[in-house]
């Protein structure tokens, strides 16, 4: 009988050991489950803080850009189209007097650029006089020879080296100077002769664009020394 006792409770053990152990694995599932939890939480707390410090660098540096731009602007004699032309740079210009003087001068470079190709389709326009034909071509050389002004004080602007630097900064002042003169030629070609008010408008609108640019880039050039 003791036997038989024995024989019949020794599966009743294994049976509650095999529960015993499979309550104890998932008490270590729900257990890893809830660590993965808890690391994946802090992981979004984590990010979310480095994310949020980003951004708040982020808005800070934009701030100090926005400001060292709206100040330089300030010293020019357009500080609005100063501001307005130049702030899609700002995150690269930084706070760079250098960095600043190049794009204010790639802008006037592109606008002249822009004028030089509106001038010339004016000259394929049909009905000028010949007046109106010469005033258009001495006025496109007049552009050609400031886009070749701006260019090279680009490349020197984007150059410069040497214990000559101030020297630089003064050719760079003069091709300026030069550009500015040969763009306010162009229009000072229309004294005088008969043109039509929609050729001088329109040319005379587009000149003084690139002439105020122009302007705008010299003074921030003359605020550069060495």
């Amino acid at each position: 009988m003791d036997v038989e006792e024995r024989v019949v409770k020794l599966p009743q053990k294994s049976a509650w050991a095999s529960a015993s152990v499979e309550q104890r694995i998932m008490q270590n599932r729900v257990q890893g489950t809830c660590a993965l939890v808890v690391l994946a939480f802090l992981l979004c707390i984590s990010n979310a803080q480095t994310s949020s410090a980003a951004i708040t660098t982020t808005k800070t540096s934009r701030k100090t850009y926005t400001d060292y731009l709206k100040t330089a602007c300030n010293s020019t004699t357009y500080p609005q189209l100063c501001f307005k032309s130049l702030y899609s740079y700002s995150s690269t210009i930084k706070t760079n007097d250098l960095k600043l003087c190049n794009a204010a001068l790639t802008v006037s470079l592109e606008a002249a650029r822009n004028t030089s190709k509106l001038v010339k389709s004016l000259s394929k326009r049909r009905g000028l006089s010949k007046i109106e034909a010469a005033v258009i071509e001495d006025c496109v050389e007049q552009i050609t020879d400031s886009i070749d002004e701006i260019k090279q004080s680009l490349k020197v602007l984007g150059s410069l080296s040497g214990s000559d630097k101030q020297i630089q900064i003064d050719n760079i002042k003069t091709w300026v100077s030069a550009a500015i003169t040969d763009q306010n030629t162009c229009t000072d070609g229309f004294d005088g002769r008969k043109i039509s008010h929609a050729v001088k408008s329109t040319i005379s609108k587009s000149i003084v664009n690139v002439g105020r640019l122009t302007s705008n880039a010299l003074a921030l050039i003359n605020k550069l020394s060495y």
